[in-house]
């Protein structure tokens, strides 16, 4: 697997479920998504702001550059359970070797900043993606069970990496237009 395979695979609308486990708050919280991930021309200017304020290399080209937008219901919204959150987000991603490389994110996972995260890929497939925040250290593994159905489990860290503050899995099933 490499990164241009894996953003292909990606690409679409999906449908994700997931549960999640606040240690801190010793509460369990699910989410119902919409997500949706579509390509981004390379040589837009947008992408290239992102590449210039990362301060990576600065002769980096952006490998397969994505945007991710997505809508979420959490049963945790204790004012009125069916608020709806919703965001976007540009990666970039920058490969380093064919298993490796730097995701450019507009806005990070865990906390909502510019990050820039390490990626790698496992023998089996299983992209690995990690970031570190001023606040936490987020880990994701994502991982295709079929073409259509991914598999997504994640773990937010203390910024010293020694607690664990949250876990959570997710199951997606891409949107088919079946007519």
């Amino acid at each position: 697997m490499n990164i241009e395979t894996f953003v292909h695979q990606s690409e679409g609308k999906w449908r994700s479920m997931r549960s999640g486990h606040s240690l801190a708050f010793q509460q369990f919280e699910d989410v119902l998504s919409e997500v949706e991930i579509k390509s981004v021309d390379p040589s837009s200017s947008s992408i290239q702001e992102l590449i210039e304020s990362s301060n990576l290399d600065s002769k980096a080209t952006a490998t397969c550059p994505f945007q991710m937008e997505w809508k979420a219901e959490s049963d945790w919204e204790p004012d009125d359970p069916s608020d709806v959150t919703s965001g976007s987000c540009l990666l970039v991603p920058l490969a380093i070797n064919e298993t490796e490389g730097k995701i450019i994110r507009s806005v990070g996972y865990a906390e909502s900043e510019f990050a820039v995260s390490d990626y790698k890929f496992l023998e089996d497939g299983t992209f690995l993606l990690k970031t570190q925040y001023e606040q936490s250290i987020a880990e994701e593994r994502i991982w295709f069970v079929s073409e259509n159905v991914r598999c997504r489990s994640s773990v937010l860290r203390t910024s010293a990496g020694s607690g664990i503050l949250q876990t959570s899995f997710a199951s997606e099933v891409r949107r088919l237009n079946i007519q």
